[in-house]
């Protein structure tokens, strides 16, 4: 048995916390700064992480190293799983032909692959996101943008940046429900005020994904889009997450943002219509106001496209995505995955006995191995229907399997070193003492709880698990400091979302999908501009929301 400790070096708080970041620090830094290659990086950060445990927190070797392992069957099992199925739907689109069907379906909407981008990452990724999370968005966007012509690391970078906005409520709102759950505080609270804190990020992020995709330009441009996508989304998840259903946030916010373009797009179109993005090379066509009598037909602004296909050929193209949202909306329905629920297997793991600093049990050493409720298995589900539906034999099936399990040999390696460094921070006490050192801060905590839930998501790739981790911890300190147990319970989340980006997990998924692997550091000097951009916009909101100025709007 191994009970951790809050300051294990010399009774001292601020020396242990400087031990415990060592990990982290390491691990980014040789991402961001050295551009070691991920699974490099990430099998060093585990090793120190299993060093630093060893040595200042004297947990016994046996603990540590099975703490890794748990940790290790976690990125296998449900991340990985997840992530190789959600590619194995798109190898079978691509095999068939229909991929490029796809990409001359979202032409048609509009041939400007801004805008075309924006739909895909921000309006499609969000829908993905709420049905099914841990890294399927960003796997399936990435390569669905590369498709319509994007560079696999603007792909990348952009479906990472957007897949912020929706991640409180990802995977029908595991994360702020798994928030109520530890914190102990209603889930209608904790919703209601996530709520109020999260749609300010959806306002600017398609701004922001227009930038990355075109500079000032695409923003001068193509801002009107921008702002109805951001209106819209940021309206309806207010609006749902505040007064309906909280499982169905995102879900109406994505179908909200998506409908709306739609509608918009059918009377507006950008002045100048960029039909690539590739090497600078683009194609712009004037635009001529209404009742001149010169508007551009149809035909002409697609004339770089082949319009030929069927309705067949469309819907055939479509057909993968809407058997995902489909199956995804059938497991979620409360009687049917209550059902699924019951072949869930979960017990502790083996050997792995560690308690908290007050003797409470860690629930982290409880393994869930829900097999048939978990995204992956409904993604291999819709591989198999995929490959049916689009007439490819089982020789099919089997080689792009095979194909993506050698495409992502890497990110495999990465994503399970990197959950093994979080789980043996967690479970030695590392990341409890980096938490209670940030809380020491008094009325000040306001500002850091955003980023408490960043450092989070940003370890474990998961708000759901940053949640787990701080959610209690948050209402602890709001005790200590006299702050707002719900206002910084639902920060805790907030923040969190802005970790996804830069979690070395998901960076390992978005650069295997579009064939980066090994140029994880690429990828995260990329995104980290977006995070801390974003990162001080959520920490003025909360603390703003701590001061007089917006206390009114805590529930």
């Amino acid at each position: 048995m191994y009970q951790q400790e809050t300051a294990p070096l010399a009774d001292s708080l601020a020396w242990s916390a400087l031990f415990a970041a060592v990990p982290l620090l390491v691990l980014f830094i040789l991402l961001g700064v050295f551009r070691v290659r991920a699974w490099l990086a990430a099998v060093t950060g585990l090793a120190l992480s299993l060093l630093v445990a060893l040595v200042v927190w004297s947990m016994p070797a046996d603990q540590a190293f099975l703490a890794a392992s748990e940790g290790a069957a976690f990125g296998l099992f449900p991340v990985m799983w997840i992530v190789v199925n959600a590619i194995w739907v798109y190898e079978l689109t691509r095999r068939s032909g229909h991929f490029d069907v796809l990409q001359r379906t979202f032409t048609n909407i509009s041939p400007d692959i801004r805008i075309q981008g924006v739909i895909i990452a921000f309006c499609f990724g969000a829908l993905l996101e709420a049905l099914a999370g841990f890294g399927a968005p960003v796997a399936i966007c990435s390569v669905m943008l590369v498709a319509i012509g994007l560079s696999p690391i603007k792909a990348a970078t952009t479906a990472l940046v957007a897949n912020t906005a929706p991640v409180a409520w990802g995977a029908v709102a595991t994360p702020v429900i798994t928030l109520a759950q530890v914190s102990g505080l209603p889930l209608r609270d904790v919703s209601a005020m996530t709520g109020r804190q999260v749609p300010f990020l959806a306002l600017i992020v398609p701004f922001l994904l227009l930038y990355l995709l075109d500079g000032r330009k695409g923003l001068r441009e193509v801002w009107p889009l921008a702002g109805v996508v951001a209106v819209s989304f940021a309206v309806a998840q207010f609006a749902v997450s505040n007064y309906g259903p909280v499982e169905l946030s995102d879900i109406v916010a994505a179908l909200a943002a998506a409908g709306a373009a739609l509608v918009f797009l059918r009377r507006w179109s950008p002045a100048v219509i960029e039909t690539t993005m590739e090497d600078d090379r683009r194609t712009e066509t004037p635009h001529r106001t209404e009742g001149s009598g010169t508007e551009p037909t149809q035909e002409e602004r697609l004339s770089s496209v082949a319009v030929d296909d069927t309705r067949r050929d469309q819907y055939l193209a479509f057909a993968p995505y809407a058997i995902v949202i489909a199956l995804f909306s059938i497991v979620a329905i409360p009687p049917v995955k209550e059902q699924l629920s019951k072949a869930t297997i979960t017990f502790g793991w083996p050997g792995l006995e560690i308690v908290r600093p007050d003797g409470s049990e860690l629930a982290l050493t409880t393994f869930k191995f829900d097999w048939l409720v978990t995204g992956g298995t409904v993604l291999l589900l819709t591989g198999v229907l995929t490959g049916l539906v689009l007439k490819l034999g089982v020789a099919d099936w089997v080689k792009c399997y095979g194909k993506v399990l050698i495409q992502l040999r890497t990110a495999i390696l990465t994503v399970v070193a990197v959950l093994g460094l979080a789980y043996v921070m967690n479970t030695s006490g590392m990341t409890v003492t980096l938490a209670a050192w940030l809380a020491g801060a008094g009325s000040l905590f306001a500002l850091l709880s955003p980023l408490l839930g960043w450092f989070g998501t940003a370890v474990t790739g998961s708000d759901t698990s940053s949640n787990s981790l701080f959610g209690a911890l948050q209402v602890s300190a709001a005790a200590e400091t006299g702050l707002d147990p719900v206002l910084l319970a639902a920060s805790n989340g907030s923040g969190g979302v802005l970790g996804k980006m830069v979690s070395p997990q998901n960076l390992a998924i978005g650069a295997a999908a579009v064939g980066l692997a090994g140029r994880e550091g690429e990828l995260f000097r990329s995104v980290l501009k977006a995070t801390l951009i974003l990162l001080p916009v959520m920490c003025l909101i909360v603390v703003l929301q701590a001061s007089p100025v917006l206390s009114w709007m805590v529930p």
